[in-house]
């Protein structure tokens, strides 16, 4: 018997401008556990809108996302589920200036309970992860663009969320660190049997993938299987 989906939107439909503008309209998508999918679109097509409800960081007009079989939109506790549940990569990095990398990576960690000393040794051991040992006392203003992001990655993971999103990852980095952080992906989405949803407009990125999702008007258009997938 096949695993149940991880994710799965029924009839998505987001409003905005009191409802005069229609980022979605109906989208539906089913996403497998271990899977690495890559949304695609034209600029303001609604990829971006529809990560952010999958993060919960919004809520949609009408419609229905189900994660490990709950439904978002009866949860009591969002805070709960963007802590452990999922873990978030923007296109910028959203590090807090003033920390250094190891407390940029902690701050997840005080929804989840941690004491200090739990947290400052998970944070070592993801910045390791990274290749970033030994950057943990730097500031961001101290870091490379591609190091940022790495930093970033390892924030997300800091909870062991069984789903990583990521909203044009490689979007603000050259070339070079862009695989960089493409390699590193699929490198923990392998090791950690991670769910990754990359929203992208660069060719080339979303070819890393198994899956491309393409989206246009606010509804999904077409769904294919890359090359990068894994063979049956």
């Amino acid at each position: 018997m096949s695993e149940p989906p991880i994710i799965v939107v029924r009839g998505l439909v987001k409003m905005f401008e009191e409802g005069k503008i229609k980022a979605l309209d109906g989208v539906d998508l089913t996403v497998q556990t271990g899977e690495f999918i890559a949304i695609v679109g034209p600029s303001g097509c609604g990829k971006s809108t529809l990560l952010h409800l999958i993060a919960a960081l919004d809520r949609p007009t009408a419609g229905a996302i189900e994660v490990n079989g709950h439904d978002l939109g009866a949860a009591h506790d969002l805070n709960h589920y963007r802590a452990r549940d999922v873990g978030i990569v923007f296109q910028l990095d959203n590090l807090i200036p003033t920390l250094s990398s190891s407390e940029n990576v902690q701050v997840p960690m005080f929804e989840a309970g941690y004491s200090a000393r739990e947290r400052t040794q998970r944070a070592d051991r993801l910045l390791e992860q990274v290749s970033l040992t030994g950057k943990g006392r730097s500031r961001p203003s101290e870091l490379s663009g591609g190091e940022r992001q790495r930093v970033a990655i390892a924030r997300a993971l800091a909870n062991d969320p069984p789903i990583v999103l990521a909203d044009e990852p490689t979007g603000r980095l050259d070339s070079k660190s862009g695989e960089r952080i493409l390699d590193l992906l699929a490198e923990l989405r392998a090791s950690r049997n991670l769910t990754v949803v990359m929203v992208t407009h660069e060719t080339h990125v979303a070819e890393r993938a198994d899956r491309i999702v393409r989206i246009l008007d606010g509804r999904v258009e077409a769904t294919n299987v890359t090359e990068a997938s894994p063979a049956a």
